[in-house]
């Protein structure tokens, strides 16, 4: 008679953190990075105060998510109290509508994270 295998589950771990936590094992290309963002140039513009499909990029990195003055954001963006910090966009563009439920991106995401680290190099050039 075999006997039924008793384990407890495994421990959670906070995988937005653990994802988060890998940007600082990528050295950013912003050469690189503004060839991946070529895909991102439908939707957003990097010019100041102009908005397309997506809010402006210019100077994305450190603004409060969902200010971009003139844009209709998500109210799950617009409620998020998200700081797009490096590591913030690192993790969001992995895959935006897990990393932010309810959000109007409907981007799938940057599975590779060199080339994210890459994108948020070179959006971190655009002050």
């Amino acid at each position: 008679m075999a006997l039924a295998a008793c384990s407890s589950p495994a421990p959670q771990v906070d995988d937005k953190l653990a994802r988060a936590a890998k940007l600082s094992a990528y050295k950013g290309d912003a050469a690189r990075g503004q060839t991946v963002f070529a895909a991102c140039r439908t939707c957003h513009s990097l010019a100041p105060d102009v908005n397309l499909a997506g809010p402006s990029l210019f100077g994305v990195v450190d603004r409060p998510a969902g200010t971009v003055p003139g844009y209709h954001y998500s109210p799950a963006n617009r409620a998020s109290h998200v700081v797009w910090s490096e590591q913030r966009l690192f993790t969001y563009l992995r895959n935006p509508r897990e990393e932010l439920p309810g959000t109007f991106m409907s981007f799938g995401g940057i599975n590779d994270p060199q080339a994210r680290a890459d994108v948020v190099a070179y959006l971190k050039t655009l002050k």
